[in-house]
C-alpha cells in the first residue's frame, strides 16, 4: 500500500471520513478541501504516480475513475456536474505519492482553477 499518509489511511492507522469502499478504492473527504464538495479517491494497490503507470494497472485506474463517477451520481453530483483532477509529479502540483483523483463540486469551477 506504500508508506504514505494515504497508505496509513488505508491501513486504518490514521483516521479519515471514509466516504467510499470497496475492494481495490478507498475515499475520503480532504481536510484542505478547495470546494464544498472535495473528496480523494484513492486505489488501495499504491502507484506513485500517474506516470508512473503501466498497461498492467489500465483495470484498476478504469476502476477508480468509475468508482469516482458513481459515488458523484449516488451523492446528487452529476446533474449540475463536478470536476475530477489528477496531479502528477511536483510540478503538477502532486503532494503526496500515492495516486489519487481528487473530486470537487458543490460549486461554480472556473478555469484557471481559483
Amino acid at each position: 500500500m506504500g508508506d504514505t499518509i494515504f497508505g496509513k489511511i488505508i491501513r486504518r492507522e490514521i483516521p479519515a471520513d471514509i466516504v467510499y469502499e470497496d475492494d481495490d478504492v478507498l475515499a475520503f473527504r480532504d481536510l484542505n478541501g478547495q470546494a464544498p464538495v472535495h473528496v480523494l479517491f484513492v486505489p488501495k494497490r499504491a502507484i506513485a504516480t500517474l506516470d508512473a503507470a503501466v498497461a498492467t494497472d489500465a483495470e484498476l485506474l478504469g476502476r477508480l475513475l468509475l468508482a469516482t463517477a458513481a459515488y458523484a451520481r449516488r451523492e446528487g453530483l452529476a446533474e449540475q456536474g463536478y470536476r475530477t483532477v489528477i496531479n502528477c509529479n511536483e510540478h503538477g502540483g502532486q503532494t503526496v505519492f500515492h495516486l489519487h483523483v481528487h473530486l470537487l463540486a458543490g460549486r461554480q469551477m472556473h478555469w484557471p482553477p481559483g
